[in-house]
């Protein structure tokens, strides 16, 4: 009996005649639908095509679908269109101004703005007269202060808020035309900062305190014990509403104020006993918010009639 064994395995009649897969896309989706064996399967996964939906303005797709280039340019696009910093990720933390409490305390000397210093803000102050400020000397005799009772700065901000809020009160319960406001102190201190970066690479990017010599940011007022900050001058019948004024004034400043009612003839260095003695002796001359005291000094010939006076003592 012979037997015969087959030289080669014979290859299974399913392998020979299996199609390969085709592609058929539906409407409702973009990704192509296979057949649903595993290898199949496997290769669907492969070739499956994402869309991008950046174009009609929805969310950009995953950072894994674009390029790194293209990716960062659409973040720092968004951070200008919200009025923030880049997309990279690296800003500095002086988002907001430093609170006025880091700088309150007088330290160094000062440091005015010069050809050296460059670069300074303005101060948010602009007007340090409000109301009747042509009104002449004899029409507002009362004045009230508001003095520091603390060595400090005084920032242009709080300056500028103290200055609204009393202007605000005088005009609503005393009117626009029945006072004069001044503020006494301007801001020539040019405060300093040094910008430092919160990101995720910082230190490699800045020294530490190397250079610490910051750059300009605000201005303040060096003030000190007893000096005035605001002044007003009105009428009598209005005094109290003056008072009420700058004791709400009060609140826009760091540290300690007093509220003093002055013993002068309005912005005047004279006392109102002796301005009153003054005018009765035709003695004084009226000049803008001031006055004028005629003495014994200087030319007869430039004094006009019955102005001419000699002290009592000879």
């Amino acid at each position: 009996m012979v037997v015969v064994f087959p030289t080669s395995k014979p290859t299974p009649q399913h392998h020979l005649h299996t199609p390969p897969p085709t592609l058929s896309f539906s409407s409702s989706a973009t990704a192509p639908l296979l057949s649903s064996s595993r290898s199949d399967r496997h290769h669907q996964r492969r070739m499956v095509v994402r869309p991008c939906r950046g174009e009609e303005g929805e969310e950009w797709p995953r950072r894994r679908r674009r390029g790194e280039a293209e990716y960062g340019q659409a973040r720092r696009l968004e951070g200008e269109e919200k009025g923030g910093g880049g997309g990279d990720g690296m800003q500095t933390n002086d988002s907001g101004a430093r609170p006025a409490r880091c700088y309150r305390q007088i330290k160094n000397k000062p440091y005015p703005k010069s050809r050296f210093c460059r670069g300074v803000p303005d101060p948010k102050i602009r007007i340090y007269d409000v109301g009747m400020k042509k009104k002449g000397v004899d029409e507002f005799p009362f004045c009230v202060h508001l003095v520091s009772w603390e060595k400090e700065n005084v920032s242009s901000e709080a300056l500028e808020a103290a200055r609204i809020a009393c202007n605000k009160y005088m005009t609503k319960f005393a009117g626009k035309d029945a006072f004069h406001l001044r503020v006494r102190v301007h801001p020539f201190h040019v405060l300093r900062i040094n910008k430092m970066l919160s990101c995720a690479g910082a230190d490699r990017l800045q020294t530490g305190m190397r250079g610490a010599f910051g750059k300009p940011q605000g201005v303040c007022a060096r003030v000190a014990i007893g000096q005035v900050l605001l002044s007003v001058r009105c009428k009598d019948n209005n005094s109290l509403n003056a008072q009420e004024a700058l004791r709400r004034a009060k609140f826009k400043f760091p540290g300690r104020q007093k509220i003093i009612v002055s013993r002068k003839w309005g912005f005047t260095k004279f006392n109102r006993a002796d301005y009153q003695r003054y005018k009765s002796e035709n003695r004084i001359l009226p000049d803008g918010v001031n006055a004028k005291l005629l003495g014994c000094h200087g030319r007869l010939s430039n004094r006009q009639p019955g102005r001419a006076f000699i002290d009592s003592a000879t």
